[in-house]
Order: C-alpha cells, then sequence, then structure tokens
C-alpha cells in the first residue's frame, strides 16, 4: 500500500494547480467558486436600479453622485466547494495482484485531487467502499488532511465485492463527487442514483481506472480469472485474445457514453498514465475526456 510519505513528488508537481467548479454554486462560505449568490465581492457583473427593501451598502455611491439615480453593482459572491472522493476498494481493484496496479492508481489521483481542492480552501473527505463495508474521512479544510487521508488509504486492501452505490448515498447533493473505480461490479442503480443527483445539480465526476494488462493481455496471459468470481475463468488463448481485446473496448466505450449521457464528466485513466497529468486533465474545466489507448 502506498505510505503517506510517498506522494510527495506528485504533490509537488501538481502545486498551482486549479479545479474550478464546472457550474456556478450554493455555498455559504467564501472561496474561489463561481457562487449562485449575488452580493458584494469586487468581481463586478452588471448595474439595475435600486428597489425599496435593497441593501443601501450595494449601492453605486459615485454613479449616484454623477447621475442622481440609485443603481445596485451586482456582482458574483464566490465560495467553498466540498469534494467527496469515493473509492472502490473491490478485489478487482487489486490487479495485477504483482503490483495492485489499478489500487495505486486510484490511491494517487484521490490524493492529488483531494490536494488540489484542498490548496484551495474546500473541505475534503473520502469514502472507500470495500468487502468490510465504508471507511470513512469526513470533509475537513484543516492542515493535514491530506496526511490523514493518505494514512486511511494505506490501510485499505482491495478485496472480495464491493459498490460504491452506499458510499455515494452518504454524501451531500451539494458536494462535488468524484467516483474513482473501474465500474466492473458496479451496475445501473449506481449510474441512475449519480443521474438524480446530476439532476438535482450535483457535479459529479466519473474516473475509470483500467490497468494496461487488462487493455491488453499479453501472450503470457493464458487464463483471465475474474477476481471477485474466482471460479469465474476464461481461457485466452490466440484464438479468443483478439475477441476478448475487442469486446473489453466496447464495454468502456459504452461505459463512457452511459456516464456522459447521465450528465457526468467521464475520464478513463489507465495504470500507466502519469498521476500529475490525469489529475490535470480531471481538474481541468475542458479536461480531455477521451479514453486510454
Amino acid at each position: 500500500m502506498p505510505a503517506a510519505s510517498s506522494y510527495g513528488s506528485l504533490l509537488d508537481a501538481l502545486r498551482g494547480v486549479t479545479w474550478p467548479a464546472r457550474r456556478t454554486i450554493r455555498g455559504p462560505a467564501a472561496g474561489t467558486h463561481r457562487s449562485r449568490q449575488r452580493g458584494i465581492s469586487p468581481e463586478f457583473t452588471e448595474y439595475r436600479p435600486y428597489r425599496q427593501g435593497d441593501d443601501p451598502r450595494r449601492l453605486d455611491w459615485k454613479l449616484l453622485a454623477r447621475t442622481d439615480r440609485a443603481f445596485l453593482r451586482i456582482t458574483n459572491d464566490r465560495a467553498t466547494l466540498g469534494t467527496m472522493l469515493l473509492l472502490d476498494a473491490s478485489a478487482s481493484m487489486a490487479f495485477p495482484l504483482a503490483t495492485q496496479g489499478k489500487w495505486m492508481q486510484s490511491c494517487r489521483i484521490a490524493i492529488g485531487l483531494a490536494a488540489v481542492a484542498h490548496a484551495a480552501g474546500d473541505p475534503v473527505g473520502v469514502l472507500v467502499a470495500g468487502a468490510g463495508g465504508i471507511a470513512r474521512l469526513a470533509p475537513r479544510t484543516r492542515r493535514g488532511v491530506i496526511a490523514e487521508a493518505a494514512r486511511m488509504l494505506e490501510s485499505v486492501a482491495p478485496e472480495g465485492r464491493a459498490t460504491l452505490l452506499p458510499a455515494l448515498s452518504l454524501v451531500r447533493p451539494s458536494q462535488r463527487i468524484v467516483l474513482i473505480s473501474d465500474f466492473l461490479a458496479d451496475d445501473d442503480d449506481l449510474l441512475r442514483e449519480a443521474r438524480e443527483r446530476i439532476t438535482a445539480g450535483a457535479e459529479i465526476l466519473a474516473v475509470h481506472i483500467v490497468a494496461r494488462e487488462e487493455i491488453d493481455p499479453g501472450v503470457s496471459a493464458a487464463i483471465a480469472v475474474d477476481p471477485e468470481q474466482p471460479d469465474l475463468r476464461r481461457s485466452l488463448a490466440d484464438e479468443t485474445r483478439e475477441g476478448y481485446r475487442g469486446a473489453f473496448a466496447q464495454w468502456r466505450g459504452e461505459l463512457a457514453r452511459a456516464w456522459r449521457a447521465a450528465g457526468a464528466a467521464f475520464f478513463e485513466v489507465t495504470t500507466d498514465e502519469g498521476a500529475d497529468h490525469a489529475i490535470r486533465r480531471i481538474s481541468s474545466p475542458g479536461g480531455v475526456q477521451a479514453r486510454g489507448k
């Protein structure tokens, strides 16, 4: 498992990276994201005539002195956005067993995104769904929360069968939600719940973690074993390997289309992609969502 001290180079590579919300948000605390609330921030938006009952502090007194007409200076306030990272810790995330590549990449993506959000003053929390239930780190802005998240992930070993659906039900709709999974265990129920939340105004990002060995199993891979159902085995002889590649590529494409049709931002991240590169893609408002090749 990754030690809490092993993310130093990743965090250094992410200094200065920002992660703006993909839509305007509602939030009572001052922050860096565009808010739906209008107020008295320095960022000017428009004027409108003063009406009885308006806050006189929002009057543009200089304009009143020049024109003898009362106008309010309307601005967009800024707010914080709580960010919850939901990680799949089912057995399939331990693939390949020799390196646990999918789980290691998931941890790097989660810690990197948490650090970027935390640097902007946003509360950051983590939920990990495993065979033993859900491990939870409540959203916090205090110093040390990134180290706490790293220690929490260090203590997790992917195993058994699990789904992100119960973890998603614990997240407030007003928070930004990042689902990090290989999506092998989750079904239409998770997608349906995510779609309902997006319709209600939530921001959801789905990060699909894929091992390079899944995309292109080498000739040394003679048998494919489902880690969550060990009795399910398939031969990968030369005559079946190409069929597997095509079917896996088709499934990945269908998965991406389904999540994007639901309104989520969907990113495929392979285990051999640099974590800092993937995090920059994910955190960019116009981030490249293309599948890994």
